[in-house]
């Protein structure tokens, strides 16, 4: 019965690790999108500023260029993340339903009648 709890926590263990990178996952996408957000209106900010909107005039913000690619960096790791975080989801249930499955399952001790000898001399073969 020992080895059954050990696998048990075993299983428990998996299921919060994969919980905590799903959750993990969840707060780096959140913290991106946010700092996205920042950067564009730093960038509207400064376009008015300026009062040139165009990235291809000669004279548009270095600031708003570099900012402008410093978000679209974050979204194109936004999506790369979001793709991550469905294979960590997934992995997440799976590992929810194994240990679901493995904590209802009986062990095959239980049921399994003892041997004559071991019976009578209190002794296990295992």
């Amino acid at each position: 019965m020992k080895a059954r709890e050990t696998a048990l926590r075993l299983k428990r263990f998996e299921m919060d690790e994969r919980a905590r990178k799903v959750a993990d996952l969840e707060q780096m996408i959140r913290e991106f999108e946010t700092i996205a957000g920042d950067l564009d209106r730093q960038i509207q900010a400064e376009e008015d500023r300026t009062g040139i909107k165009d990235p291809k005039h000669f004279s548009y913000s270095t600031f708003a260029k570099s900012a402008a690619q410093r978000r679209d960096n974050l979204r194109a790791s936004i999506g790369e993340l979001r793709g991550k975080l469905e294979a960590a989801q997934q992995d997440f249930d799976t590992a929810k339903q194994q240990l679901a499955r493995f904590s209802t399952d009986q062990p095959r001790e239980l049921g399994r009648p003892r041997r004559r000898h071991e019976r009578t001399s209190g002794l296990s073969l295992r």
